[in-house]
């Protein structure tokens, strides 16, 4: 009896083949999920336990489900699929496999590959990177977006829609691993290139040149001045420096990413011409420019006006030296003269210093002097300095006629004896005799000559001229005279004679 309740209970595990399958799809692509049920017929047999199978292999999932899932499948999980349960009935236990299902993951899309513009670029030129890969066309409607990375850093603004990455400028710091990454939007396929290895080309400096900015046109002193230092080539952070020849120190440095760099000294002073070079550096042979010379030009001071007598009085006739100076200033400076606001002269003088000028003294300089000073840089005036000239021409008493007059009278007791010898021994020789009765000279009363001499009044005999030449030159009027026997006429023939007899003597000034 035993025995045939056991033939009754396990006879059907013999005829049920197919008392066990396994649900799941075939084909699927990459990011789908796969859903696995493994699934028995309906009878009074109780599942106890089920293990999933790929190529043989257990999956790791709870033994006490039917179904499981593989949330985001990859091509790895392709394979061959199959599961195994226990069931019970009463105490009888059975064990049973399915059969095995084929899966396929396919690609959803294609691992990207990175491609450059240029592999080795020029420092400056810009290069284009490209993400290159597509959906499958059975799955045409997924979008994707990418990102490009260097030596681990995401580039530009990260994940965009747009497969290429285009970078305006390479310099030697971009030089480096290069890869790109492409997932769906779902975020549920990342998949990344290969590595690819860009060096950036740096170009050497070349052609560098000095030049001077002003902004208001000639360098001033107290004004500022700009140092433009250039090179025609030259790619990524170049040092440019500036230096004086005299001292070949730097005055200044800047490293920036251009081809020209500007040194700006804000109060430039008379001590900083000179000349100047710079030089520039891109970690290859550095390069230096021609010399320049930097002339720095000061405006004019204030100018002093002197003037200075060539005597001890400002008198009518005398010559009086202007003299207009400016203690700084660049030259050339143009000196002016004025006369109470009126010009006189203009005077330049090309290598500095001052200039002069002097007058003859007229009744008419009397009045206020003063001077300007102008370098094209400002014109600057003097104070006014007064001027009172004194004296006429009728009139005249300066201490160079006094000491004139004083000469003139030790000597003329000795003019006028070599006249009388003269006069003498002429009327004897020629046998004239004067209109009066004639006095031999040898007997004539000196005492009666002198008192005849001081008869003609003082200022009758005043000459009617004035000096007009240079002051160290003075002309004087000596007329000879001869006494007649009739004192009374004396006065009459010393006019009618005075313009006959003239001697001219030129008396130089001690």
């Amino acid at each position: 009896m035993l025995l045939w309740s056991l033939l009754v209970i396990f006879a059907p595990l013999s005829e049920e083949a197919d008392w066990l399958t396994l649900e799941a799809p075939s084909v699927v692509f990459e990011g789908d999920s796969i859903d696995l049920m493994c699934q028995k017929k309906k009878d009074w047999w109780k599942i106890q336990t089920v293990v999933y199978y790929r190529d043989g292999k257990q999956l790791q999932f709870p033994d006490k489900v039917s179904s499981v899932s593989i949330p985001r499948a990859a091509p790895r999980d392709s394979g061959q699929y199959s599961c195994s349960a226990t069931a019970r009935k009463y105490f009888l236990p059975r064990s049973k496999s399915s059969r095995s299902v084929g899966i396929e993951v396919l690609e959803l899309f294609p691992r990207p590959v990175l491609t450059v513009s240029s592999y080795r670029p020029t420092e400056g030129s810009p290069v284009t990177l490209t993400c290159e890969t597509r959906p499958s066309p059975q799955r045409s409607n997924v979008q994707l977006q990418f990102c490009f990375f260097r030596d681990g850093k995401a580039l530009g603004s990260g994940w965009s829609s747009s497969p290429e990455l285009r970078v305006p400028a390479m310099w030697t710091e971009d030089s480096g691993s290069y890869w790109c990454q492409a997932e769906t939007a779902a975020l549920t396929v990342r998949k990344q290139s290969l590595q690819s290895q860009i060096h950036v080309q740096r170009v050497p400096v070349s052609n560098v040149s000095l030049e001077i900015w002003a902004p208001r046109g000639p360098v001033i002193e107290g004004g500022s001045l700009v140092l433009l230092c250039s090179v025609a080539k030259g790619t990524g952070n170049i040092t440019f420096s500036w230096h004086r020849e005299a001292t070949r120190a730097s005055v200044g440095r800047k490293t920036q990413r251009s081809l020209s760099a500007e040194l700006e000294v804000p109060a430039v002073q008379e001590g900083d011409a000179g000349r100047y070079y710079c030089r520039a550096d891109n970690g290859h042979d550095p390069v230096q420019s021609r010399l320049l010379s930097v002339r720095v030009r000061s405006p004019v001071s204030h100018p002093v006006l002197t003037l200075r007598e060539l005597g001890p009085q400002a008198m009518v006739g005398n010559v009086v030296e202007l003299h207009c100076e400016a203690q700084r200033g660049s030259p050339p400076i143009l000196y002016r003269f004025y006369h109470e606001n009126v010009t006189l002269v203009n005077i330049s003088v090309p290598s500095g210093g001052g200039a002069s000028f002097n007058l003859s003294l007229t009744a008419e300089h009397s009045g206020n002097y003063s001077c300007e000073a102008d370098n094209g840089l400002g014109a600057q005036r003097s104070e006014v300095v007064p001027l009172n000239v004194t004296g006429t021409i009728g009139c005249r008493r300066d201490h160079v006629t006094a000491r004139v007059l004083g000469t003139l009278c030790g000597g003329l007791g000795f003019i006028a004896a070599a006249l009388l010898c003269y006069y003498g021994s002429h009327k004897i020789a020629g046998g004239r005799s004067a209109p009066h009765a004639p006095r031999d000279a040898s007997s004539a009363n000196p005492q009666e000559s002198t008192h005849a001499s001081s008869l003609p009044d003082i200022e009758e005999l005043q000459p009617d001229y004035v000096n007009v030449g240079p002051i160290d030159v003075v002309y004087s009027q000596v007329w000879s005279i001869q006494p007649p026997e009739n004192s009374a006429n004396t006065r009459r023939m010393i006019l009618e004679n005075k313009d006959s007899h003239i001697i001219y003597s030129d008396v130089k000034e001690t």
